[in-house]
This record gives C-alpha cells, sequence and structure tokens, in this order.
C-alpha cells in the first residue's frame, strides 16, 4: 500500500511491517536475571515483549500522576513477567516452581532480607495478591486474597526479619467510584489565586480535575494495613488511610509511614499532596510526629528550587533505628547567594532528644551511602554549573573530618571515578564494602581510548585510588555488575559483543583463570549477525569532536561503496562546556539489540543507519546552551551526514533523520531550518513551547524571561518554512510532562493548512512510550512506508543551492 498526501483520515486497520523487520521484532527473548548478593541462586524473569491492545483498553483512571487499573487496584501500564524460575549459580538448568498457578501475571518482585525467599504480586481478573517463594524447595505459596492495593507501588514490605510482611489491603468501608460519563456536575470548576502567590510548574499530566476525581483519588488511594506471617495468617495493624508508603526501621523495631492528607491539588500530582510522615512502633503505637508537609504548589524558579523543611526522609543503613534527611540552607531557592546549600540531620529513636547536624553540603543533596559508625559518603550537585560533590564524613564528629574527595563537572564522564561498592549488613540494609581500611568504586571507564569499565580501591587514609581490574574490551565488552567477594577478588561481571547476547560470569581478579559463566543465553537476533558495527568520530564545523554508531547492511562492500539511503536518529543534549560534549560514550563492541523504538531495523532493508549520533547543544559561562539552539542543531546534523558522506557509503541526497520525544522536536527544527534530509520521523514531540511555558526539558527561564529563544526554538511558529515529508507520530494517552497529544494535533494542522507533506498517526491507548504489540507494528510499518516512498525511492530532486 502506497501512501499518498491524503486531505481526509485513512480508514486503515493495524499493519504489520515487511518480514525482514518482522522477524526481529517477534521473537521470544531471555529472561531478566535477579542474582543474590553471594551469587548462589538466580531468579528468571520471563515476559512478552509487548502487551496487546486488550491490555491497553482495559478500564484505566487518570489521577493525580497516577493511572490505576480500579478493577485489579495496579498501575495500569504495569509491565508483568508470566514465567519465573530458580537457576543455582553453576548450573546451566533452571527449576521449575511447585505450587504457581497455569497462568499468572507477576510484578513487585523483592528478595527476603536474608535472600532465602522470594516475594511478589500476581495479579488475577479481580486485583494483585502475595506470594512468596521458598528458593531451596523451588516452591510457591499464596500469602493473601486478590484485596491488595498497589495503586501507589508496592503493596507490602518484608518484616526486617524475614518472618512476614506488612501488606497494604482495600479497606473493608471502600465507596464505590463516581462514573464520571453519567455523573451530573454539581458546579463549575474553580482555581484561584486571589493572594498573588507565583506558582510556577511544569505541564503535568494526569491530574485532578474535579471533585469527582477527588473523590475517586480518595477512595483509590485508601487502604488497610495488615500483617501477615508466612502461613497467610493475619492480624490488623492500622485502620484505612492513603498511605504513600511504609519503611520499617533496620533492626525492625520502628515504622516510617507517611499518610496523604486534604486539601488535594489539581496543579501537581500526589506526590506533592500534603503528606504526614510518622514513626510507630512494631505493636502500631504510635510514638513520633516527624514531619507534617502542606501542599506544595508553590516553589522558587529553577531545578534547583526545594521545598523548605524535611525532605529525602529515611533511616540510616548502619544503625538500628536512626532516621535521616536534608533541609535547605538557602531557603530552597537556587538564586539565593548561600556558601552552604542543604545539610543533613540525624535523629535516633525514640526521638527524645534534639536532631542533629552531621554534615553541611555547598550543593544540593543527592543522596547518602551509609557504612559504619566512623565512615559516609555523602554526594551532592548543582545544575546551573554541572558540579557534583561527594564527601567523606565521619558521622560520630558532626562537621568535623569532612573531606571532599570528588569535586567535578557531573558530565564529564571520563572524569567519573564511579559508584561506591555496597554489600548487605546485618540488618539485610546496604552498606559500603569496607574491607581493611579500603573502599570499593565500580566505574563505567569511558574515555578518549573507548569503554573500559573497571574496579578501584579507595584508601581511607590516603583518600587515593588504586585500579584493581579493568577490562580490556578490544573484542567483546565487559561490564562489571557486582563486587562479590572483596577479600578474594570476586566479581559478578557481564559480557557481550555484536553476535553474542549479554551472559553473566564469575571472575576472580586475583586468579588468571577464564571468567565462569553462570548464564547461557542464545542471540535472538541472528539475522543481524553480518551488520557491520562501529563507532565513527568526526568533527562539526567548530571543530567540536562528535560520533555516532553506525551500521552497514549484511554485505555491504565497503571497498565498492555503493551509494545507499541513510537514516539517522538522535537526541539533542545540552551541556555547559565543549570537552563534556565531545566525549564518546558508546562501544562499538556491545551487543546489538533493537528495540520497538530502534532505526537499526533499517539495516535490514538496505539503509545505512547512523543511530546515537551526537547532537550536544552547549552554552558556556553566561551563554545558555538554548541561545543558538538551533544553529547548533543544524551544525550538528550537517556533520553527521559529512562524515558518513565522506567515507563514501550514502546518497546525502536521501537522508532521513527521527527521533523520539526531545529527538522529534530536534527534527521537527531540523526540517523547518535546513535541507539536508529527504524525510523525517518525529514520535511523540512537543512543537509549540508557549504551551511548555514555565521551562522544558533542560531549559529553566519561563516563556517571560526568554520569549524570543521559546519562540525561536518552536517548530509550530515556523510550520511555513516545512516543506520536507514529515511522519508525526503520537499515543493517544501520553503522560509525558509537556508533549500532550494536542501538540502533534495543532502541529498537523498548521502544516497541512500550510500545504507541507505531512501524515499524523495517533495510537490509541498508548502512553510516551508505546506497549502494545499491534501498535509496535503498526508504527513500524509506517516508518518503513514513509522511508521507502520519501527515501529509499525518493524522486531525483532539484539540485541544491
Amino acid at each position: 500500500m502506497s501512501i499518498g498526501y491524503l486531505s481526509a483520515q485513512v480508514d486503515l486497520t493495524y499493519q504489520k511491517p515487511p518480514g525482514d523487520i518482522l522477524d526481529l521484532v517477534d521473537v521470544p527473548l531471555p529472561p531478566s536475571v535477579s542474582i543474590d548478593s553471594k551469587a548462589e541462586n538466580m531468579v528468571l524473569l520471563y515476559r512478552n515483549q509487548f502487551k496487546t491492545i486488550a491490555e491497553l483498553s482495559e478500564t484505566e483512571l487518570r489521577l493525580a500522576g497516577l493511572r490505576i487499573n480500579p478493577v485489579t487496584n495496579i498501575g495500569s501500564r504495569t509491565r508483568y513477567y508470566n514465567k519465573v524460575a530458580l537457576q543455582s549459580v553453576g548450573q546451566k538448568k533452571s527449576k521449575k516452581i511447585k505450587g504457581l498457578p497455569e497462568e499468572y501475571r507477576v510484578s513487585n518482585i523483592d528478595w527476603s532480607p536474608d535472600e532465602s525467599k522470594v516475594a511478589f504480586t500476581n495479579t488475577t481478573e479481580k486485583g494483585a495478591e502475595l506470594w512468596v517463594v521458598d528458593i531451596a524447595s523451588a516452591s510457591a505459596k499464596k500469602i493473601t486474597e486478590d484485596n491488595l492495593n498497589a495503586n501507589m507501588g508496592r503493596p507490602y514490605v518484608w518484616m526486617p526479619d524475614g518472618s512476614g510482611f506488612l501488606v497494604k489491603v482495600l479497606p473493608q468501608d471502600r465507596q464505590a467510584l463516581i462514573d464520571k460519563s453519567v455523573a451530573i456536575p454539581s458546579g463549575p470548576r474553580i482555581s484561584v489565586n486571589e493572594a498573588g502567590v507565583k506558582a510556577q510548574n511544569r505541564t503535568y499530566q494526569d491530574l485532578l480535575q474535579d471533585k469527582a476525581d477527588e473523590a475517586n483519588f480518595e477512595q483509590l488511594a485508601r487502604c488497610q494495613l495488615v500483617m501477615f506471617d508466612l502461613e497467610g495468617e493475619s492480624s490488623p495493624w492500622k485502620a484505612a488511610g492513603m498511605y504513600r508508603s511504609m519503611r520499617f526501621s533496620p533492626d525492625g523495631e520502628y515504622l516510617m509511614l507517611s499518610t496523604i492528607k486534604r486539601p488535594f491539588s489539581y496543579l501537581v500530582p500526589y506526590y506533592r499532596f500534603p503528606t504526614l510522615t510518622e514513626v510507630y512502633d512494631k505493636q502500631g503505637n504510635l510514638v513520633k510526629e516527624i514531619l507534617n508537609q502542606p501542599l506544595i504548589e508553590e516553589l522558587p524558579q529553577g531545578f534547583g528550587a526545594v521545598a523548605t523543611g524535611k525532605r529525602s526522609i529515611g533511616w540510616r543503613a548502619d544503625a538500628p533505628a536512626t532516621l535521616y534527611w536534608t533541609e535547605a540552607l538557602d531557603g530552597g531557592d537556587p538564586n539565593a547567594e548561600a556558601d552552604y546549600r542543604d545539610e543533613v540531620l540525624l535523629w535516633a529513636a525514640p526521638f527524645d532528644q534534639n536532631p542533629e547536624s552531621i554534615i553541611k553540603l555547598h550543593n544540593r543533596y543527592s543522596g547518602i551511602s551509609w557504612g559504619n559508625e566512623a565512615v559516609a559518603i555523602a554526594y551532592d550537585s548543582w545544575f546551573k554549573d554541572r558540579n557534583t560533590k561527594s564527601y567523606l564524613f565521619d558521622p560520630s564528629t558532626p562537621g568535623k573530618n569532612v573531606h571532599i574527595i570528588e569535586d567535578r563537572n557531573s558530565q564529564d564522564r571520563y572524569s567519573d571515578p564511579g559508584s561506591f561498592v555496597t554489600e548487605k549488613n546485618t540488618y539485610g540494609r546496604n552498606v559500603l564494602t569496607l574491607e581493611k581500611d579500603q573502599l570499593f568504586l565500580i566505574g563505567q571507564g569511558y574515555s578518549a581510548d573507548g569503554r573500559q569499565p573497571f574496579l578501584d580501591a579507595f584508601d581511607l587514609d590516603t583518600r587515593e585510588t588504586e585500579r584493581l581490574y579493568q577490562a580490556q574490551n578490544k573484542d567483546n565488552f565487559e561490564r562489571i555488575s557486582e563486587l562479590l567477594d572483596a577479600k578474594a577478588g570476586v566479581l559478578l561481571t557481564r559480557i557481550e559483543s555484536p553476535t553474542d547476547y549479554p551472559n553473566y560470569y564469575i571472575r576472580n581478579i586475583k586468579k588468571r583463570i577464564a571468567p565462569q559463566p553462570i548464564t547461557f543465553f542464545e542471540n535472538p537476533y541472528q539475522a543481524l549477525e553480518e551488520v557491520h558495527k562501529e563507532v565513527i568520530t568526526y568533527k562539526r564545523d567548530d571543530g567540536l569532536e562528535l560520533s555516532g554508531t553506525l551500521y552497514l547492511p549484511e554485505g555491504y562492500d565497503q571497498k565498492k561503496k555503493e551509494k545507499m539511503p541513510m537514516i539517522m536518529w538522535a537526541y539533542p543534549r545540552e551541556y555547559k562546556d565543549r570537552a563534556s560534549a565531545s566525549q564518546v560514550t558508546a562501544s562499538s563492541n556491545t551487543f546489538t539489540a533493537p528495540y520497538y523504538g530502534s532505526p537499526v531495523y533499517w539495516v535490514t532493508r538496505g539503509y545505512v543507519v547512523l543511530d546515537g549520533a551526537s547532537f550536544p547543544i552547549i552554552g558556556e559561562g553566561e551563554e545558555e546552551p538554548n541561545d543558538s539552539f538551533r544553529k547548533q542543531l543544524v551544525a550538528n546534523a550537517k556533520a553527521a551526514i559529512d562524515a558518513v558522506d565522506d567515507m563514501g557509503y550514502i546518497d546525502r541526497d536521501r537522508v532521513a533523520v527521527g527521533g523520539h520525544s526531545y529527538g522529534a522536536f530536534m527534527t521537527a527544527n531540523l526540517l523547518s531550518h535546513s535541507n539536508l534530509f529527504a524525510a523525517g520521523i518525529a514520535r511523540s514531540g512537543a512543537y509549540n513551547r508557549t504551551l511548555t511555558p514555565f521551562g522544558f526539558q533542560r531549559e529553566e527561564r519561563s516563556y517571560w524571561d526568554a520569549p524570543e529563544i521559546y519562540y525561536k526554538m518552536s517548530p509550530f511558529m515556523h510550520a511555513d518554512k516545512m516543506k520536507t515529508p514529515l511522519l508525526l507520530v503520537h499515543g493517544e494517552a501520553d503522560n509525558n510532562s509537556g508533549t500532550y497529544p494536542l501538540q502533534s494535533e495543532r502541529y498537523f494542522n498548521a502544516l497541512k493548512g500550510l500545504g507541507a507533506p505531512v501524515r499524523l498517526v495517533m495510537l490509541p491507548k498508548e502512553s510516551h512510550g508505546y506497549t502494545a504489540k499491534e501498535s509496535v507494528l503498526h508504527l513500524l510499518w509506517e516508518q518503513d512506508q514513509w522511508l521507502e516512498k520519501h527515501v529509499k525511492n525518493k524522486k531525483a530532486a532539484t539540485p541544491r543551492p
């Protein structure tokens, strides 16, 4: 079927792409793997690649940033596993789990504290139920009925001693939901700001809209808390409430419980609603109110803006029952001058003493890794200058013995020292791995010479690092997953190549022996085995180094150099310095695994593919990256086409560009402001930035701060310049901030009204990413038809000026 420029809707059922693509899409995948911390047992998790459109068509309510199936009381977009198996490390065959139902839908998987069991929820037609699997006997047992409330995430937590669970169950007094399709309104919907308070929020989706939504959200959020032992015996723990989170102290003596309160908001999602955080003892008695957070609708402007008061509250992992949190020292305003932005405080149970400040941070708090009573690592970051710091400090001497051990540009991947390794302590919590006054770091190993992951030892006395192991990655690609035994030098690694599916290995870095495989998954994409893959580097006109991953069709003669059509896929990223923007992070040795949105499929259709082409947008010093967005965008695209054209592989008059989300925004801009492309594909994008007036992507300025930037960057404002064929695709149920389906619909209407060659495909039920098999296959068919007509078989173009 050919595609024409139609002036009306097309009556078309779901289509399938050509066989070359279909054979790669519709393949059973090897399982996901969850390995215990000692690398003794593995849980193998199988699932279908896609949902069905029937699944996406199940009842769904979109409330306060959540998408809920009100029948099953679990997230309506949950991806389920449909098969679970066990396998002992060192064995090639998996073990079937006894006691499971014939058909099941598994999610919310969690190991027990001692890793002897695994719990998960199974969703039936009526609701979610809790199951537990005993690893030793490979047997499963149902703990609860299908009456769990999983509408705000995992509906259970393990008791710290592994003896049972605290579970969210549906309340017995739950009221019927309001059917808004038949409900008669009792009055208009009114929002006010009579006090003139600034409330500059991003364009959130799925927000509450009226009193009916408020009532439905409250009913769907309410649950009772019930204790269950491993035999399924239960005892009530707390009456119904809108419980958002529940977290036991490491010693199991206390529970921190967060409860959502009214008033709700029509401007922000549920996690900014009023929330009461309290600590109870394990019998359910109130011990202390920790935080009574009001509704957060107003924040200062900027990415570093935070609410005042306690935030990021958690249990210290290396102590029996001590809370920690951070508070802003600058009023939460990133525009205020301050030597220190945040401080971290401790408060030990039973909370009869005053909280204690233990460290002040120059930037905004971003986490803590606890070690022991004398060792911890704190992290901070600051958006404006992309700075990040790490602090080695002694929690027992507040404000003293603080050492900044990392102070760098967060976008500088080459200087990244890696992440500190953790292990489970006696409480079953992750703490820093400490061996002979050394901590350990696993890094990704980005460098100008290629990506070579590493393991370093960090000396606590000298604060110097020593390289213990680094992957060579000459013919394959090895990444370090875990340090299993610091003393013995045993690593869990994952090894792959362009044609070898990733598998896990045990490597002993102190013994010169080959790594021992513990999984044996085969390549499901054998049709791509003979495809040529390499990371290429090239320069922009201003000398900036760029890169991308180039794919050539099977059998392509690199000496003969036949001129082929090309697809370039990219996503713009903002930087504050040229050095970081030019770094290479891709590897030629990683496994080639196409996903639903990948352009790699078309290498089987006779196209050269340049995937992940560098599209840096740089603004150094006082200049913001978006001040020269369009100019840099076109320069990036020209450099990529020039590079592959200079290699002799492509017909530069037959090049397509595509992208998803911000990549779609990039695509529309490139087609509007250059003549480099024969066609474009833009999926789930935003094209009119005045509809996202309080910032977008990494742009902090509002429309009223920089109206010319919003105008220049909006393809909608320049629709009259568009002459290149553009395929627009959007999910009708997009939930991403800013990328309303309306963005594509209005942009299409503008282009159509101005006579541009354009096609709009709205995918029913789909969100920002597409999950139904029918949708994905049709998407690939649409893209293939578009490329065949407007790129591969493009009519001779008029000479370029």
